[in-house]
C-alpha cells in the first residue's frame, strides 16, 4: 500500500499535470469504486476545474472549483496512471481501468480499485472522513514533545503504533521498519521501555527516512507514466525492509524477518537494540 512518500510524490507529479485544468470527461467501469451513482458522478465532475491536489496520510484529495473534493485511497493493489494525449511513452498498463478522468492534455486513470476508492465529497464530509487521522509527519505543529505525546499511554510495540494512522498519518510497514533501523531500535520494542534519547532519535529518523524516500520516489514501483523513471527508486535503498536473510548493509549481520501482529517486520539484531 502506498505510504507518505509515495502519495506526496504522486501529489507533486499530478500538480504539474492537472492543477488548474478543467475536467473534460469522466468514465466509470466499476460503480463500486465511487460513492454516488455514475451519472451523478459524471454530472458533478465534467466542467469542474481541479484547483490543486492535497495529500493527507495515505490519501490524495483533489480540490474542485465548486468547493467539493475527490478523495482517493488506493488501498492494496490500486494505482494511478496519467496518459498524455499523443505521447507514445505514456499509456495505461494492461489492466482494467475502473475510473478515467480526462483533462485537455491527458487523462488520469485509476486502476485496480478493488479495495480502493475515489469518492466525491463535500468539505464537511471530507473533514469527517479524515477526522480520525493523526498529524502528518512534517506538520509544523508536530514538535518533538508533541511527537512523544502521540505515543503516551499506548500499549504494544513501536511498529504497531508507528503504523497506526491515528497516531501519525502516512507511515506503513516499510517506513516503520526503516525508521526503527535508522533510530537503532528494534521495531518490536515495547513502548514503555523506550528510553528518552531513543524517542529523540525516532523523531529525527522519521523525518530523515521519509525525506530520503520522497526524493527517490518511494519504494513502490508504480510509475505514474511509462516515462516515469523516478517512482519506486527507494526500493533499491531500503536498509532492512523486505531484506530478510540478507546481510545488513552496515554491519554484515543477517537481517531478521519475523511476524508481529500479523505484519512482517524486518530488523538487524546487531544494529538495533530493545531500548
Amino acid at each position: 500500500m502506498p505510504e507518505w512518500p509515495e502519495m506526496e510524490h504522486y501529489r507533486n507529479m499530478l500538480a504539474e499535470r492537472i492543477s488548474g485544468q478543467p475536467i473534460m470527461k469522466v468514465q466509470v467501469t466499476r460503480p463500486k469504486s465511487i460513492n454516488v451513482p455514475v451519472d451523478e458522478f459524471q454530472k458533478e465532475l465534467v466542467g469542474r476545474v481541479v484547483w490543486f491536489v492535497e495529500h493527507r496520510g495515505k490519501m490524495l484529495i483533489f480540490h474542485l472549483d465548486n468547493g467539493k473534493r475527490l478523495l482517493l485511497h488506493l488501498m492494496l493493489g490500486g494505482l494511478i496512471r496519467y496518459e498524455s494525449y499523443g505521447a507514445e511513452e505514456d499509456g495505461k498498463p494492461d489492466r482494467t481501468v475502473q475510473v478515467t478522468i480526462g483533462f485537455p492534455q491527458g487523462e488520469l486513470n485509476f486502476i485496480g480499485l478493488r479495495l480502493g476508492y475515489i469518492h466525491l465529497l463535500t468539505v464537511k464530509e471530507t473533514v469527517a472522513r479524515l477526522a480520525d487521522l493523526g498529524p502528518e509527519p512534517f506538520d509544523k505543529w508536530l514538535t518533538f514533545e508533541k511527537f512523544k505525546e502521540r505515543f503516551k499511554g499506548r500499549r504494544g510495540s513501536l511498529k504497531t503504533s508507528l503504523v497506526e494512522q491515528r497516531v501519525i498519518a502516512g507511515i506503513g510497514n516499510c517506513y516503520a521498519d526503516e525508521i526503527a533501523f535508522e533510530a537503532g531500535v528494534r521495531p518490536d520494542t515495547k513502548l514503555n521501555v523506550i528510553e528518552p534519547e531513543t524517542w529523540e532519535r525516532l523523531y529525527h529518523s522519521m523525518h530523515k527516512v521519509l525525506r530520503n524516500a520522497l526524493a527517490q520516489g518511494g519504494y513502490m514501483e508504480l510509475p505514474l507514466t511509462n516515462a516515469d523513471t523516478v517512482t519506486g527508486g527507494y526500493n533499491d535503498h531500503c536498509l532492512v525492509y523486505d531484506r530478510g536473510g540478507q546481510p545488513c548493509l552496515r554491519c554484515g549481520e543477517t537481517i531478521v524477518q519475523e511476524v508481529l501482529n500479523s505484519r512482517k517486520v524486518f530488523y538487524c539484531p546487531s544494529c538495533q537494540k530493545d531500548r
